[in-house]
């Protein structure tokens, strides 16, 4: 039987990165994946997903070449052609899969393609092969949550209601889809569909789209949406399903939306087939139960990305499984989970990292908030790009820099910036001192830090 220092189960951005870290630092490491390498991200999330946003934000931008000062164009033709927007997000998705392929060579990774089922602390069958492992690292990922809604069930077996898996396998665009949830993920399909041309209706329950999120940041955005031609039913209990028709109940009367398509995204659930055999503990949620250094309730196993539940998102699944190839190799070594950047891709980006103001309001801290709009930004201006702000949340002790929350073209890029600062402790005084190079959008970020000293210089 093959025996390794660390056996990996699950080959998305969790799990292939904690194995090339490991490999790095010198262990004998196997990973398992039953499908493709890149797992859900890579093949039928975040990459696929925004290759997709990014055709849409180019058509978008051709629709409005008069306002940037070129004629000539003949809009009437202008049509986003299904069929090779698919075809572009298939060589996107198989170059990235490549790479990853050539990463695990290169480290010296033994990779099996195949389900894996762990047997006890200690060891594995792949394929009807066993292997013993000294550690396992748990990186499966989890599954879309279909909830108990009448109808919904089968709507989904006979293929009128689809997850991002289905959405992605369209051989047609549709004419007209409605979401179901009001998360990061259906806003984010919300943004493309719409802005290829179909008609879209948004269904969730609260009273405003991203709960979670900084108010105003998803009060922009909800109103953009709208703006945009969205239409955004809030406040909304989801009665019954039937094919793509969906009944809901709204301010005491009941309504029903008719379209192509329902694309479902109320929640995931953790993928735990192949485990069946380990006593993990789980949270309150049902998921696998971890410390910050991603150890379970096992000695040698670690559960890392969303099979942990903690934060849904690939960065953070890569950043856990760094930490858990750290752990086993005997570095010091955790997660910081406060200072997180999250992002929402839509038109414009909303991005955060840290506390928001109405967290800092209700744990009582003594804090102030600097903002700077993107009116006043020159390269927001230049772009077209000017709906949106930056906001900065410090503590009044030392100015130290405790959230940090954007709507902007560019705000996916700009937040890692405001992640370092508070990585490293950094303060206001820190941002509004860094000479920022002009004009760009970052220019805000300063502008939003002198706010909270004073003023901001350009308002």
């Amino acid at each position: 039987m093959e025996k390794y220092d660390i056996a990996i189960l699950g080959g998305g951005p969790g799990g292939y990165v904690s194995a090339i870290k490991a490999a790095q630092m010198g262990a004998k490491v196997l990973l398992v994946e039953r499908e493709r390498l890149g797992g859900l991200c890579l093949n039928w999330g975040c990459i696929p997903t925004k290759t997709l946003l990014i055709s849409a934000r180019h058509y978008r931008d051709l629709l409005r070449s008069n306002d940037f000062g070129i004629s000539g164009v003949d809009l009437s033709n202008a049509r986003v052609d299904w069929k090779l927007l698919m075809e572009r997000k298939s060589k996107v998705v198989d170059k990235l899969v490549s790479g990853i392929e050539l990463l695990v060579k290169k480290n010296k990774i033994t990779f099996i393609n195949g389900e894996g089922m762990v047997l006890d602390n200690h060891s594995m069958e792949i394929n009807g092969e066993k292997i013993s492992f000294e550690n396992l690292i748990i990186a499966t990922g989890a599954l879309s949550n279909v909830p108990e809604i009448p109808g919904l069930s089968k709507s989904m077996e006979d293929g009128h209601a689809l997850d991002s898996r289905g959405i992605l396998s369209l051989q047609e665009m549709p004419e007209a889809v409605t979401i179901l949830g009001g998360n990061v993920y259906a806003v984010e399909f919300a943004t493309i569909f719409n802005a290829i041309g179909t008609k879209v209706t948004l269904i969730h329950k609260n009273k405003s789209i991203l709960p979670g999120a900084d108010h105003e940041l998803s009060q922009l955005l909800e109103r953009q949406l709208k703006k945009d031609g969205v239409k955004i039913l809030g406040e909304s209990d989801i009665s019954r399903v039937e094919g793509p028709k969906v009944t809901v109940n709204r301010k005491d009367r009941e309504e029903t939306i008719v379209g192509d398509k329902l694309i479902v995204f109320m929640g995931i659930q953790p993928n735990l087939k192949g485990l069946e055999a380990l006593d993990l503990k789980m949270n309150e949620r049902g998921f696998i139960k971890t410390d910050p250094k991603l150890r379970t309730s096992i000695d040698n196993i670690y559960a890392v990305g969303d099979v942990n539940g903690t934060l849904p998102l690939a960065h953070v699944a890569s950043a856990e499984g760094i930490v858990a190839a750290e752990t086993i190799m005997g570095v010091e070594s955790r997660m910081n989970y406060n200072i997180i950047p999250r992002v929402v891709y839509s038109f414009p980006e909303l991005a955060s990292v840290g506390i928001t103001e109405e967290e800092a309001k209700d744990k009582g801290l003594d804090y102030s908030v600097g903002k700077f709009p993107l009116m006043a930004n020159g390269m927001a201006i230049a772009e077209g790009e000017t709906n949106g702000f930056v906001k900065i949340i410090s503590d009044n002790k030392y100015g130290e820099v405790i959230g940090v929350h954007m709507a902007a073209a560019t705000a996916s890029d700009m937040i890692s910036k405001a992640a370092a600062v508070m990585q490293l402790e950094g303060t206001v005084y820190d941002i509004a001192k860094t000479i920022h190079p002009h004009p760009t959008f970052a220019e805000a970020l300063m502008e939003a830090a002198f706010a909270v000293i004073d003023k901001p210089i350009h308002v």
